[in-house]
């Protein structure tokens, strides 16, 4: 007795008889259920019948794919694979062409199915529709039909597309040519050929020779849509096989017939799947034209490469007017080579191609500057000669800047990253402008320079900056600009400070998506960190800062020194030399009572800022605090040495007078903290035995040999 899991519960269908309702035993031999169904009809010669699915894909019943048989599945008693492989072989052949239309109709259904696709290729079957193609002789009907059955057949990949005659391989193609030809006709030939053509490289070599670009244009600016997706899926697939030197040809030819303008203007707005499969299509073109790039991109600076240095040399003469150089000894003019690498932004100033060596971006970086200088020389002389001239910790290094946006740009576009199957998401900026990669980069390279000086950054900065300008790329590029002028519009307008004020609103919204529990430990957290940052504000107060006094000449005078108590009551003073390091109290010969202290200002308020009103630039004027005490409402007027410095004494001093840290040192570290105690709370440490001391620390190596000598590069 079988098990039940091996019996479905099936019903069973044959024109004009009564449907069979029966159990289906898996375990029996599939030739005897088909007998027990015949018998059933009273049907001789049961094994010219088959069991077909009757509903959706009508697939043959096999002994591979019966256990995918549900239970209450409807199937049919139909003719055997092989029977109707036999009777549509030799329904093609008939003299009687309707008997062939109908036969070749039925086959181009058929064919769908692989058992029935075995049985008429292994009889020569496909062999035979070549032939009719070949000939030619029959009607646009017969030939759609012909050809649709033939593409089923070969879909399967039982037969290789490489078997074909050349003979065959042109009449395809001079369906695909002529201006006259059924629209039906043109459809499947176009299928055809993308097959073959991702086949091999010897048919693409053979459809490229055959099949004219402008004829292929020319099916993309047709009405029927089926027509114009096929024309697109036949130019992706020539692209995506062509090697460097056809595909960079095939390009050119693209973008001087302005046909990726017309893509995107005209068949963008298809409807339904074609929509769907053009947008596909538009990903492939955007993403195999961008890897055009690629090699360069791969190829590290050659400097052995007289043409290489070359574009080195004009970069430096582009940039710098400086006096002949033939007429300066050998030495002199390799000095003055250093220097003005080193003012380009290059960290290996002596031998610059070595910046270039990494790869991504190797050579790509060389293009992208050597573009921006000779396409926008007066952006390249004036983005140099701006940062040439500010203090060296602020300035923006060019080539260091140029080399890692290059990189960028890379990562963003997806060079060097091959197509997807499935990718749809592609940037219609792509389908207006030439040479996107370049065109970028000379924006973004302004938008870089721009942005450093937003944030006031310096070299420790360079990594901040090269986020926040990825932040600004990828943003502006995902609201889908459609022009290039229109992408620098938005993305020059999404400065610094609306970027913070972005990722400000995306970590509130984050925020308020927490588990309640997560958020109300979140708050009781918060006052206990926060007296962990006033601690640490004190006690830096403590430790002293060295400041810098300016004098109304504008010209740096004396050295003085601040600290606080350690019992936190008195703020001591005083001037000290210019070697002084951590000078004691007992030598500090001024000090102030904390209680005495009325008030703190910062900025344009402070009392020695109003005295200079328009002759502090800025940053001075970022740095710049005071403290103002006793009845006669003197001030002790301090410019802090950095930016950190001025956080964590404003704070320190608002801890001192009661009042709310308020600094965006303070706001940072106090999320960092906040995230780090949650992340520490939540993690599942059951049966993690946590020791209660800490780890010993490891001997130090034998040597430091494996440090990187930054001195190296500064020669």
């Amino acid at each position: 007795m079988p098990q039940q899991k091996d019996i479905v519960k099936i019903a069973i269908q044959m024109p004009g008889a009564y449907p069979q309702l029966i159990q289906l035993d898996q375990k029996k031999p599939l030739s005897a259920v088909i007998k027990e169904v015949c018998d059933g009809w009273n049907l001789p010669g049961s094994e010219n019948y088959a069991l077909q699915y009757a509903d959706g894909v009508q697939m043959y019943i096999t002994e591979s794919n019966r256990l995918d048989i549900k239970n209450g599945c409807i199937l049919r008693l139909t003719k055997a694979p092989g029977r109707c492989a036999e009777d549509l072989f030799k329904g093609i052949q008939s003299s009687d062409a309707g008997v062939r239309c109908d036969s070749l109709k039925e086959l181009a259904s058929v064919s769908t199915d692989v058992t029935f696709a075995q049985e008429f290729i292994s009889r020569d079957g496909h062999l035979l529709l070549v032939k009719i193609v070949e000939d030619s002789n029959e009607s646009n009907v017969i030939m759609t039909h012909t050809l649709t059955g033939f593409m089923e057949l070969m879909d399967h990949g039982i037969v290789s597309w490489e078997n074909l005659s050349s003979v065959f391989i042109k009449k395809i193609a001079g369906f695909v040519n002529a201006k006259s030809t059924d629209a039906s006709i043109q459809q499947v030939c176009l299928d055809i050929l993308e097959s073959m053509v991702l086949s091999s490289h010897s048919l693409f070599l053979q459809v490229k020779q055959e099949i004219t670009m402008e004829r292929l244009i020319a099916h993309l600016q047709v009405t029927n849509q089926q027509i114009q997706t096929k024309a697109m899926a036949l130019l992706m697939a020539l692209l995506q096989t062509a090697g460097d030197s056809d595909r960079k040809d095939m390009f050119d030819f693209l973008t001087k017939k302005n046909v990726r303008q017309y893509i995107y203007k005209n068949i963008i707005h298809s409807s339904g799947s074609v929509q769907d499969e053009m947008a596909h299509y538009l990903y492939v073109l955007q993403s195999v034209t961008l890897n055009l790039q690629e090699p360069r991109m791969r190829t590290p600076l050659d400097c052995c490469s007289q043409e290489q240095r070359d574009i080195l040399h004009g970069l430096r003469q582009a940039a710098f007017e400086t006096e002949s150089e033939n007429s300066l000894s050998h030495e002199r003019r390799r000095s003055l080579c250093a220097k003005e690498f080193r003012k380009l932004g290059f960290s290996n100033n002596s031998n610059p191609g070595q910046d270039l060596s990494r790869t991504p971006p190797g050579l790509l970086a060389l293009d992208t500057m050597y573009y921006f200088a000779t396409r926008y020389p007066d952006a390249y002389s004036r983005f140099v000669l701006e940062n040439s001239s500010r203090e060296d910790k602020h300035e923006c290094p060019f080539a260091r800047s140029s080399i890692q946006l290059t990189l960028i740009l890379c990562e963003i576009l997806r060079i060097g990253e091959p197509p997807s199957e499935t990718g749809s998401d592609y940037h219609p900026i792509f389908f207006s402008q030439d040479r996107l990669m370049e065109e970028l980069f000379c924006v973004c390279i302004q938008l870089l320079n721009k942005t450093w000086k937003e944030m006031r950054a310096t070299q420790e900065d360079f990594d901040k900056v090269m986020q926040v300008v990825r932040e600004q790329i990828t943003r502006t590029l995902s609201s889908k600009p459609t022009s290039l002028e229109l992408f620098k519009n938005k993305v020059n307008a999404l400065n610094y400070s609306e970027i913070l004020k972005l990722r400000q609103t995306e970590r509130l919204h984050q925020e308020e998506t927490l588990a309640p529990p997560v958020l109300e430990l979140k708050e009781r957290l918060k006052p206990e960190l926060l007296e962990l940052i006033r601690q640490q504000r004190l006690n830096r107060l403590c430790q002293g800062t060295m400041f810098r006094k300016i004098s109304s000449r504008r010209r740096q005078d004396k050295l003085w020194y601040c600290r606080l108590s350690p019992n936190h009551k008195m703020l001591h003073y005083g001037d000290v030399e210019e070697d002084t390091e951590n000078p004691p109290i007992e030598t500090l010969q001024e000090k102030i009572p904390v209680a005495d202290i009325k008030g703190l200002l910062t900025g344009k308020d402070c009392p020695h800022m109003k005295e200079n009103k328009g002759k502090q630039n800025k940053e001075v004027l970022d740095l710049a605090f005071s403290i103002t005490y006793d009845v006669e409402e003197y001030s002790l007027n301090f410019i802090a040495p950095s930016r950190t410095d001025f956080c964590l004494w404003t704070d320190g001093l608002s801890v001192l007078l009661g009042r709310e840290m308020s600094s965006e040192s303070m706001r940072s570290e106090l999320e960092i903290l906040l995230s780090m105690e949650i992340k520490l709370r939540l993690l599942d440490l059951e049966n993690v035995p946590i020791p209660d001391n800490a780890p010993v620390v490891p001997k130090p190596p034998s040597n430091f040999n494996f440090c990187y000598d930054f001195s190296q590069t500064e020669q």
